[in-house]
């Protein structure tokens, strides 16, 4: 981001003791920005019932969230207004991801909190060229994003027609327009688009439409069709049917034969009106074989024991001694072709994009128990997510080094920001780079993957069985590996990080382990 990294930090040297000279005249500094406006839905009414509760509240989320969030994405911070948040990226697109995290990293914060408790921001997104001064920014670019905002739906991001022309084709979300919109103090309408975060619910919004209408649709053709049908049928003048109105025949009248006996039969019922014209459903066949699900391929590791951790950041502290029990683990990170099998078996919550051989994205760690109770469950075989201790085993591959090769990051070995990899936008295919010493594909770079454990900020208490930590605060979990998008740190075997259960984010992805 350049001279604009940080609007807050000023001039290292200071101003001079009588104040910065005033800028030449007509030369404000102008730019083109994406502009994220936040603000906290119903403040005022949280504020009055908890204030203190809620500043503190407040301020933890703008601290552990919003900030980092921002930064993660190569924005800057403008300001904090103490019920919202402005910021400015170079990128539509990583202002549009940023809102997204923000939003679904809030839906896990808030899961287990009551409905009237819970701090949930809505937020505007638009591309203007703005005024930068050091502690703000000025401009209508601003003054579109507040009002976009100011109509967004708490826990909502809502774009303008200028950023979603930037993001269309770019971003993995969908999209609902909500049409040119006349906001105030603004001349021209503003078109409005509604961010949906999971791309299948576009399709599921289509859906509820389509149904809308074809129910409708078919509604009316049964009101005609029962209108033909009535003027079809004989009637006498007083209304009734002829027959109904034909008096007692008399004995010399011929006799009206009555209608042949039935043979028994089991009553079936009969389909909906709006389905009568339907072919009737063909008769059971016997069940064709059902085709084997495809599972990971696996590699057996024989365990043993190892040290744990490192010295090199507070969180892989203490070292400490672990034994591992024999487990088999995928060979590779769980590819896109692989989750949509358990997607189009509704084992799994979404349908994931690109190409099949490519590790699955976006996931979060409650979709990754889906897929692993999913395959567990169509193969009968207990597969399950690696625990921490098993999946820092299996990356060091029998090494004590900081990467499975050597202390020295080398090209070709792993794909991450600074490893050489080219790829900016999507992780390489599964099985790009070399093996390590086990036979494992990726275990550094390429996918951040998710583990079993609960996150903990340091390894005190952590079992030495090698199973899963699962005692304390779950809200978050644990992923190792670093992705295409991080740079080399996040590649050693010792790096660990946490993430909120309940949320997506691009670079997440996983493999699973599967018991003896």
């Amino acid at each position: 981001m350049g001279e604009i990294r940080n609007f807050k930090s000023g001039n290292q040297d200071g101003p001079p003791p009588d104040g910065p000279p005033p800028p030449p005249h007509g030369a404000m500094p102008r730019r083109l920005a994406a502009i994220i406006v936040g603000d906290i839905a119903s403040y005022s009414r949280l504020m009055q019932a908890d204030e203190e509760g809620t500043h503190v509240r407040v301020k933890r989320i703008e601290r552990d969230l919003i900030q980092p969030s921002i930064v993660e994405h190569h924005g800057s911070l403008v300001k904090t207004t103490g019920d919202g948040f402005i910021a400015i990226f170079d990128s539509p697109v990583e202002a549009v991801r940023c809102s997204i995290v923000i939003q679904q990293n809030l839906i896990g914060r808030n899961a287990s909190l009551a409905k009237d408790s819970r701090i949930e921001y809505r937020i505007g997104v638009n591309l203007g060229d703005v005024i930068v001064e050091p502690d703000d920014v000025y401009g209508d670019g601003v003054n579109i994003a507040t009002r976009i905002e100011g109509i967004a739906a708490p826990g909502q991001v809502y774009i303008s027609g200028a950023i979603y022309e930037q993001i269309k084709h770019k971003v993995v979300c969908g999209y609902e327009s909500l049409g040119d919109r006349k906001v105030k103090n603004i001349t021209d309408p503003v078109r409005v688009y509604r961010v949906l975060p999971d791309a299948d619910a576009v399709g599921r919004t289509r859906s509820r439409r389509e149904n809308a209408l074809i129910f409708l649709l078919g509604l009316m053709l049964l009101i005609m069709a029962g209108g033909v049908l009535w003027s079809l049928l004989p009637h006498t003048p007083g209304g009734t049917s002829e027959q109904a109105a034909t008096p007692a025949a008399s004995p010399s009248a011929s006799p009206i034969p009555p209608p042949p006996p039935r043979e028994a039969t089991t009553h079936t019922p009969q389909p909906s009106p709006s389905l009568a014209s339907a072919p009737p459903p063909p008769a059971p066949s016997p069940s064709p074989s059902v085709a084997p699900v495809r599972e990971p391929e696996m590699i057996a590791i024989r365990g043993g024991s190892f040290a744990m951790g490192s010295n090199d950041d507070p969180t892989e502290r203490p070292v400490h001694q672990v034994t591992i029990k024999p487990f088999s683990i995928g060979k590779y990170p769980v590819t896109v072709q692989e989750w949509n099998e358990c997607a189009a078996a509704k084992g799994c919550g979404f349908t994931a994009t690109g190409k099949d051989d490519a590790p699955v994205s976006n996931v979060s760690w409650t979709d990754a128990q889906q897929y692993a109770a999913w395959l567990a469950q169509a193969t009968k075989k207990p597969y399950r997510l690696l625990s921490e201790a098993e999946w820092e085993y299996a990356a060091r591959g029998g090494t004590q080094s900081k990467y499975w090769w050597g202390d020295k990051l080398q090209p070709g070995m792993a794909g991450c920001k600074d490893c050489g990899d080219l790829s900016a936008e999507q992780p390489a295919k599964v099985g790009s780079f070399k093996p390590n010493p086990f036979g494992l594909y990726d275990m550094g770079g390429g996918i951040d993957q998710w583990v079993e454990d609960c996150w903990h900020r340091t390894y005190q208490g952590a079992p030495s069985d090698g199973s899963a930590w699962n005692s304390g605060d779950c809200s978050s979990h644990v992923l190792r590996s670093g992705s295409w998008k991080n740079d080399s740190r996040y590649v050693r075997t010792t790096n660990r990080d946490g993430y909120d259960t309940n949320v997506r984010y691009p670079t997440h992805g996983f493999r699973v382990a599967l018991s003896p």
